[in-house]
């Protein structure tokens, strides 16, 4: 056997095991992604020594980049929730609209709140207002919730901060800017979509509607020590959308300047992620938090209470990072690299063919990406005209498809929405695998009007 074919068939093999030690083993993903990559190592023939700083390498490379946005982001998304701006967003967008336009209005907040936090957090802390627009209109429950999901799993699934687009920014090498303006284009119309058209289409299979008083207890968020005035909605709006416009500003603004003067220098702050979200961070710091009250200790605690899900995510990214490090060093990239001109497989679909099995596997969009990239990274040098903005799309559109019971979403959307299994697959995977696929085709439609 060649070394080639075996290096190929240890890369192989180290996805296998990964997927074996999460489904089977129940291992964390973190353990299971860090002995993959290391395991790898080893049985290539690195020793000890260099599989473990090949490793650590690999882990430090991606979190240099995705740790200070997911972390910015994250604080951002505790203000704007814990200081009532969200509900705020949420309230005037529904309004006294008429019923039938509230899954388009509840899907377009949630887009818009969903930008800069992650989905678990912003769906249980919107989930009381799902419960109070449907007992204030008399609708079935789904009717509300189901565009809610929609619009915020847009946002979590094809858009930075979060932690998948993220790190598949950092892994291609992608403009953060353009990755969020190809999102938007892409990602508008197939919330509309998966929004309030799914939602007309879907209502025959919602079935026996639940029982709205016994739904979840809202989480009130703190009162101000200093009540000086609810949240304002133009302020809550601005804190959402200043990370995105101030990057996407940058990124025109530094290819129509010239490099080495004082606009570009300022444009290219602009489009730094990390400097866009600490300037938000800031503003809704003021904006937000001290303008209504909040004392230095509850904004503190605001925070605070939107980091902690993300430690998990981060060792994820790590040791992603780690495990397409050590596909680097086996020079297994290179080979995939080298026999991807020779597939008939477009690299935009493949990438998201590698990352929707991984996702239908692992259940998890972070870790179907962290992996996923690792194996997708080398079609960048196989093909020099292809847009690595494009390929975060569609390995991240390929990270949310058929999610099923091994999903925590699922439960998640289940148990909140008080749905038998079936009425979750019908709705929630339905929805997700629908986002899943016209991201597909967006990506692809896109992609003949960038690159090559």
């Amino acid at each position: 056997m060649g070394t080639d074919l075996q290096h190929l068939l240890l890369g192989a093999a180290a996805v296998v095991v990964l997927i074996l030690l999460i489904t089977k083993a129940k291992l964390h993903p973190f353990l299971a992604l860090a002995l993959s990559a290391l395991g790898l190592g080893l049985a290539a023939g690195l020793g000890p020594g260099d599989t473990v700083e090949h490793f650590q390498d690999g882990f430090g490379d991606a979190l240099k980049s995705t740790g200070p946005t997911i972390g910015l982001g994250t604080i951002l998304g505790g203000i704007l929730l814990g200081s009532g701006g969200a509900d705020r967003i949420a309230t005037v967008f529904i309004g006294s609209r008429p019923v039938k336009w509230i899954p388009t209005a509840i899907t377009a907040a949630a887009l818009l709140i969903g930008m800069p936090h992650l989905f678990d957090v912003s769906f249980v802390m919107l989930v009381p207002l799902v419960y109070a627009v449907a007992k204030r209109t008399g609708t079935h429950l789904l009717y509300v919730g189901l565009p809610l999901a929609a619009g915020l799993y847009i946002s979590h699934g094809l858009l930075p901060p979060h932690p998948s687009p993220t790190l598949a920014v950092s892994a291609y090498g992608a403009n953060t800017g353009l990755t969020i303006m190809y999102g938007l284009i892409i990602g508008i119309p197939i919330a509309v979509i998966s929004g309030p058209l799914l939602t007309k289409f879907a209502s025959r299979w919602f079935g026996p509607a639940p029982d709205l008083d016994k739904g979840p207890i809202p989480e009130t968020s703190p009162e101000p020590e200093n009540r000086k005035r609810p949240a304002s909605f133009a302020l809550a709006l601005i804190t959402v959308l200043l990370p995105p416009v101030l990057m996407l500003i940058g990124t025109v603004g530094t290819s129509n300047t010239a490099e080495g003067s004082l606009p570009y220098a300022i444009f290219e702050a602009c489009d730094s992620s990390v400097i866009s979200l600490l300037a938000a961070v800031i503003f809704a710091f003021f904006a937000l938090g001290l303008r209504s009250g909040f004392g230095l200790g509850q904004l503190q605690k605001m925070a605070g209470k939107g980091l902690g899900p993300v430690g998990g995510i981060v060792l994820i990214l790590g040791a992603g990072g780690g495990l397409k490090a050590m596909l680097t060093a086996t020079g297994i990239d290179k080979l995939i690299s080298d026999y991807a001109v020779d597939w008939s497989v477009p690299p935009l679909l493949l990438a998201w063919l590698v990352a929707a099995l991984l996702r239908i596997c692992l259940g998890s969009a972070t870790v179907a990406t962290a992996a996923a990239t690792g194996i997708v990274a080398p079609l960048i040098g196989a093909y020099p005209g292809l847009s690595p903005e494009l390929l975060v799309l569609a390995t991240a559109s390929g990270a949310v498809m058929l999610s099923h019971v091994n999903d925590s979403g699922f439960w998640l959307f289940k148990e909140y929405y008080q749905l038998s299994v079936a009425q979750t697959f019908r709705t929630w995977t339905l929805m997700l695998s629908l986002q899943s696929l016209l991201s597909l085709g967006g990506v692809l439609l896109l992609s003949t009007f960038v690159g090559s």
